[in-house]
């Protein structure tokens, strides 16, 4: 699976991580699926490799065995397939078989270890590998919620759970969405075992979500191995008290409307500065407080994940303010982040709120590719990479279908897209006269009018062009 310009306009990259690839081929999907069908092995003890070296194709693990290392990365990987299958209708690909990869075990009180990772014997398909990833991830805390291990999406957290106790709440809408996308995938597998038993785990998580992690404003981060929450809402001063990963509660769509539309509120009266086109990932950073979550707290104040900006984080906000009907706070926020815009101030920007003299890194690459063309496609123009797809093969329903549910900024007075499908073409219009953000008031198909809502319309791949008309309103 090849990196497509893992590079921003003041830093280059030499490694980049399964995750990386996982994310970035997912908006490849629907445009280039041959990219996102090549998929390197997993690790039999992992059970997928952290972080690959490119130059050297060698693995490094933070932890002994899979109980404490980075679960997101298991979570991600079911996750991507699902996307996949889904938007490509490709379910083939569940029995394209690989081989597991193997190494050893770290030493006993050895956090980290590079090694060259070998073939094993064994080989199993790709629908294996998935269900292996998410059984291991199972394993609940005592707020019953996902093990954080050695890091989820901040690796920069490896002592929130050193001691194989602290947890996650933003891992724990990850594996809530992996599930949930994989659930069904069972179901069409005839394994009804697995389908009932994740489902089983969503509910669990979901309770955890309102009953444990919600904080009163938002939900917290986590929790430390001694208990210790990470985040307190009613407490300011205190390290991390809001964390920019709220978005991840309206994408999962695990949390109730209101919840999830409160704690992103919290998120743009907190985190989003206009005035210093700064997204912030949490605030405050951590600086002299006693906790100590990892080495996120050896960069200085606001730079990195220490309070900083991280566009990859930063960019699921825009996600979720789209997937809340907030147009014009996701194209504010998209705008503020897009790397062609805020390039004229690149040699000054320094990502940082709290330390100017300090340089951030990592601002526009690894997962933040992949979250901005969903943003800016998806998102805004309402063409949903999970939603216009050939239909799931456990539907009644066959054949390729869009669905178009834009959400724009009311100043939008119109816009359009082609879509290639085949060989055909569809030209897209939608026009906003009322100056509104969301909702379809009329579409029409090449002069014949459409009622289904939400606007679903087949793709026929006839060498045809064809004219979608929509109206919002």
């Amino acid at each position: 699976m090849p990196c497509l310009g893992p590079a921003a306009f003041y830093q280059a990259s030499g490694a980049y991580g399964f995750r990386d690839q996982l994310q970035d081929c997912m908006a490849l999907a629907t445009i280039r699926p041959s990219i996102t069908r090549e998929a390197p092995p997993q690790s039999r003890q992992s059970p997928v490799r952290p972080k690959a070296m490119s130059s050297t194709g060698g693995c490094r693990t933070r932890a002994k065995g899979y109980a404490r290392g980075f679960r997101t990365i298991a979570c991600w990987l079911a996750y991507a397939t699902a996307h996949y299958v889904k938007v490509t209708g490709d379910a083939a690909v569940l029995d394209e078989t690989a081989p597991f990869l193997t190494g050893r075990a770290l030493d006993p009180g050895e956090s980290d270890s590079f090694f060259q990772p070998t073939v094993a014997d064994e080989a199993g398909s790709l629908y294996e590998h998935c269900v292996r990833a998410l059984d291991a991830s199972l394993a609940l805390g005592g707020h019953d919620l996902p093990l954080i291990g050695s890091g989820d999406w901040s690796d920069g957290m490896n002592r929130v759970g050193e001691g194989g106790k602290g947890e996650s709440v933003w891992l724990g809408w990850l594996l809530h969405a992996a599930l949930d996308a994989f659930a069904g995938i069972a179901d069409t597998r005839g394994d009804q075992a697995h389908a009932a038993k994740w489902r089983a785990h969503m509910q669990t998580l979901s309770n955890a979500f309102e009953h444990q992690a919600w904080d009163g404003q938002w939900y917290r981060r986590g929790w430390f191995d001694d208990g210790s929450p990470l985040g307190l809402g009613n407490e300011r001063g205190v390290p991390h008290r809001i964390p920019s990963a709220q978005s991840w509660a309206v994408i999962s769509g695990a949390a109730p409307p209101k919840r999830a539309a409160q704690a992103m509120a919290a998120v743009e009266r907190e985190l989003i500065l206009p005035h210093d086109g700064l997204a912030l990932l949490f605030t405050p950073p951590f600086d002299r407080s006693a906790l100590d979550p990892g080495y996120i707290k050896g960069y200085p104040p606001g730079v990195r994940e220490n309070g900083g900006q991280y566009n990859h984080a930063a960019l699921w906000s825009v996600m979720a303010f789209a997937e809340l009907g907030e147009g014009d706070k996701a194209a504010a926020l998209f705008w503020m982040l897009n790397p062609i815009t805020a390039r004229a101030r690149a040699a000054t920007y320094t990502v940082t709120r709290w330390s100017p003299t300090c340089r951030g890194r990592c601002l526009r690459r690894s997962g933040s590719r992949r979250a901005r063309r969903l943003d800016l496609v998806h998102g805004l123009g309402g063409l949903d990479a999970t939603r216009w797809c050939r239909e799931h093969p456990w539907t009644s329903h066959r054949g390729w279908r869009l669905r178009l549910e834009p959400c724009i900024p009311r100043s939008w007075p119109r816009f359009q897209i082609m879509l290639r499908h085949g060989a055909s073409r569809y030209e897209i219009v939608v026009e906003n006269p009322q100056g509104v953000q969301r909702g379809v008031a009329a579409a029409e198909l090449d002069g014949a009018t459409i009622t289904v809502r939400p606007l679903t319309v087949p793709l026929k791949d006839d060498r045809a062009v064809h004219r979608l008309q929509v109206r919002l309103g």
